[in-house]
């Protein structure tokens, strides 16, 4: 069976990005999902929902990935975009190799824009679309230890209001789902694991992306899930940036050997 609904999800084969995936299947959209992972293939549950699901292996922090997922799209103009896809990066700026922050910046940032770029052109050419973007509470402090990645999310958070207001009278929606620390693969992907915020307590996937999903359906600006998450933000918006470093350092600086 094929919807006449769209939902494009980039970052969706594991984590938030597959719960999402999985929310708008469950409301009769059809999927076109985006991951550079090899777990993309594994679609298992989706397809019970009786929508098409189309994936898609790409890395959208190069040019080439780009263009493999806009041909896969086509013409069609998605109803809901979740704009999901983020690399993380943790250990010292200094110690870190210049790849692998390209990769970051390529994804979290580039990559990021000009997919939204195009998906909210073609959105607001037919009137109408709902966009997620998955931000973080990391952008919003900085981020010692994981300096880029936060810097990157910093860029999300920000832009995905300010894409919101642009588009205001356009019948396109964008929201932002800022959450915390979350129990998936970043952190092993990252390099945190040795490090007190990946060795601590995290939020259920699933429950952060059904507030984001449900967040985005209400047309809301921005949704921090978690009193902890909410009580996070709201200090940092009143805290000197050098105290909220030194508290992030404490929280990803990796742990010394046993």
């Amino acid at each position: 069976m094929t919807s006449a609904k769209l939902a494009l999800v980039t970052g969706g084969s594991t984590g938030i990005g597959r719960h999402l995936a999985q929310l708008a299947a469950e409301n009769g959209h059809d999927l076109l999902i985006a991951s550079d992972d090899a777990a993309i293939a594994d679609m298992e549950g989706l397809t019970s929902t009786g929508v098409t699901v189309e994936t898609v292996t790409a890395d959208l922090s190069r040019e080439a990935g780009m263009d493999e997922l806009l041909a896969r799209l086509g013409a069609r103009v998605p109803d809901l975009f979740f704009a999901n896809a983020g690399r993380g990066l943790g250990h010292a700026l200094v110690d870190q190799q210049a790849d692998d922050i390209r990769h970051l910046i390529g994804t979290n940032i580039m990559g990021t824009t000009l997919l939204t770029h195009e998906i909210a052109r073609r959105m607001v050419r037919r009137g109408s679309g709902r966009i997620l973007m998955t931000g973080s509470i990391a952008g919003y402090m900085p981020g010692t230890y994981q300096a880029v990645y936060n810097a990157s999310k910093a860029y999300v958070n920000m832009l995905a209001v300010a894409l919101r207001h642009e588009l205001q009278d356009s019948g396109v929606s964008v929201s932002c789902l800022s959450p915390g620390p979350t129990d998936t693969e970043f952190f092993g992907r990252a390099g945190l694991l040795d490090t007190s915020i990946g060795q601590g307590p995290k939020d259920d996937p699933a429950t952060v992306a059904k507030a984001g999903y449900q967040a985005m359906m209400a047309g809301k600006e921005e949704i921090v899930p978690g009193l902890k998450n909410k009580s996070m933000v709201a200090a940092a918006h009143v805290t000197p940036k050098g105290v909220l470093a030194e508290q992030h350092r404490k929280m990803a600086k990796p742990q010394d050997p046993a």
